[in-house]
């Protein structure tokens, strides 16, 4: 019920076209319980033999066609009204589950498969239309007409009535047992849809690779395996539904039974009248109606629940990096950071920074070096907020990176990664992300700075050409300097240069170099390299060992001391 009411819950906004959907229901009721009672009339007026038998009859005759006209017209407008509300919602949910989403830390997204993430977003919302359009208010509809037929059969005649209600203890067990086995197994089948979703997309984006290494074969395999255990479970739903379907309906002709064999009892004593039992019977079948399709839709039901859970569940997770109710905007930024005692770890038991203390001036140009795994990127994502110190403190400004909003702290931030990533789109788009609507005169600018212009324009459209998922077209050189234009087109307080030019020649390093010194004036600078001839101008390097601060100081200071680290990565 938890998750019924949980997703109910996001659907307030369209309280308007439930209140449609519930009127519409009422009125359904009221004349799909109508037709069994002017039946009932008909059949006493028959065999009363009233002498205006033809006349009663055409009203009765017209009075069934309103309740028919009622009832389309109804179920109509509660079918339109309800898809209004879930497609609507749907929309809605897919929009602050993706925004959620985004906004959680990237520890979040260290040991999550794309697709996965993408299944629950798309699959998972899609299957909730079952629960709002169809599930839930078919069972709220077959709860109340069950309910006011159940009344009206009480009305009619009591022992007939307990009669009929022999069957039902039976009908509910069937359906709570089916439900309770059918669950676990669709939430299954949903993570396995996500897994599969999951392999593809890694295989779509690494199609070169697979090539390469001819796993054509092995990626099959792995698609097969998930998309056979996808079928086994399904399967194996369907296979109960298969028993429970027809067992209901064996139940519902089983209560009919024996309420006929009851009222023929009743009727030989003349205790009812033929037409009464009739009635009886016309109301019974309604009753075992609502009971018969919520065993029908339970199964869908069962699908969407599962659904809505793994929604629920990725709502319901929290971002490591929280902001402050009360953060503050960070304006006119100098670039002053200072990190104090620092200490970090991705998992408890694997700290990656150790007692970090490092004073970095405004306008600063430092590097980080060190080997692959001593902290280096961590440093630059800790200055970023992607994560918090487990113990410590960072300042900008003198500023706690923790009582700043994230957005105006990475507002004063442009970062180039090593890993770069583009969008299918253009060029000047890709350039141009950073930025709210820049000129082009403003791309190009920061093109020649990053020494791109020269390939971009040799490019078919130019800067308007389309560069394919991932820059699919580009060259990892290529791609860098598209990375760092977008940087340099930004045009931030603080830049990071993580192996910004670990993709380029020695030429194109050099004069990339040369442009950046042109664009780091009064900004402070991170630059995190493995080439030491990058960072032989910068006015302070940090190497950094084991998740420690080895050694700092300029380039002449650290190879004064001939047994110092930086001094032997100097002499390999």
């Amino acid at each position: 019920m938890k998750t019924f009411f949980g997703i109910f819950k996001m659907t307030a906004k369209y309280t308007w076209c439930f209140v449609i959907v519930g009127i519409c229901m009422l009125v359904q009721i009221i004349s799909q319980v109508s037709a069994p009672n002017l039946i009932g009339e008909f059949l006493n007026l028959v065999e009363d033999k009233i002498p205006n038998l033809i006349q009663e009859s055409l009203k009765i005759g017209g009075l069934l066609l309103l309740v028919a006209f009622l009832q389309a017209l109804t179920q109509g407008l509660r079918s339109y009204f309800s898809h209004v509300a879930a497609w609507c919602s749907i929309r809605d949910i897919r929009i602050r589950l993706f925004d959620h989403i985004q906004r959680l830390s990237m520890g979040f997204f260290q040991d999550k498969q794309t697709g996965q993430l993408m299944s629950r977003i798309l699959s998972d919302t899609n299957v909730l239309e079952l629960l709002i359009a169809h599930a839930g208010p078919e069972v709220i509809l077959d709860i109340l007409l069950f309910t006011v037929i159940m009344i009206i059969l009480f009305i009619q005649n009591v022992l007939l009535a307990l009669t009929a209600m022999l069957v039902i203890p039976m009908i509910l067990a069937a359906t709570f047992y089916f439900a309770k086995r059918v669950r676990p197994q669709f939430k299954a089948a949903h993570q396995k849809t996500a897994e599969l979703m999951g392999i593809i997309q890694d295989d779509l984006s690494g199609i070169k690779e697979i090539t390469v290494f001819n796993k054509q074969d092995y990626e099959q395999e792995r698609v097969k395996d998930v998309s056979e255990t996808f079928t086994r479970l399904n399967l194996s739903a369907l296979k109960k539904s298969a028993i429970f379907h027809p067992m209901i309906g064996f139940f519902n002709q089983f209560g009919i039974a024996l309420v006929i064999t009851a009222g023929g009892i009743l009727a030989a004593s003349n205790g009812i009248r033929s037409s009464e039992i009739v009635k009886f019977v016309l109301y019974l079948n309604m009753l075992y109606t609502p009971i018969s399709a919520f065993a029908r839709i339970s199964e869908d039901l069962q699908n969407a629940l599962a659904a809505g859970e793994r929604v629920l569940e990725l709502f319901d997770t929290k971002s490591q990096v929280q902001e402050k109710e009360n953060a503050v905007d960070i304006s006119n930024v100098k670039g002053e950071i200072i990190f104090q005692d620092v200490c970090f770890a991705y998992e408890k038991d694997n700290t990656v920074l150790k007692n970090i203390n490092l004073h970095i001036a405004p306008g600063e140009k430092i590097a980080l070096i060190g080997a692959t795994g001593g902290g280096k990127t961590t440093i630059a994502s800790l200055i970023a907020r992607f994560y918090d110190p487990s113990s410590g403190r960072i300042t900008l400004d003198g500023h706690d990176l923790k009582d700043l909003t994230l957005h105006s702290l990475r507002e004063n931030i442009s970062i180039v990664l090593q890993d770069v990533f583009l969008f299918h789109g253009t060029v000047a788009e890709n350039i141009a992300y950073g930025v709210d609507s820049p000129t082009h005169e403003d791309i190009v600018r920061a093109a020649k700075i990053a020494n791109a212009h020269h390939f971009i324009i040799e490019m078919p459209q130019g800067y308007d050409t389309i560069i394919g998922e991932r820059g699919l077209k580009l060259s990892g050189g290529q791609k860098q300097r598209l990375s760092i234009a977008r940087a340099v087109l930004r045009n931030k307080p603080v830049l990071i240069l993580d192996e910004a030019t670990s993709a380029v020649d020695n030429t194109t390093e050099k004069l990339i170099h040369n442009a950046i010194e042109n664009v780091i004036q009064n900004r402070t600078t991170i630059i995190i390299a493995h080439r030491l001839s990058t960072i032989r101008n910068c006015d302070k390097i940090v190497v950094i060992e084991n998740g420690e601060i080895a050694e700092a100081g300029t380039h002449e200071e650290l190879l004064s001391n001939p047994n110092g680290i930086y001094t032997k990565l100097n002499r390999a």
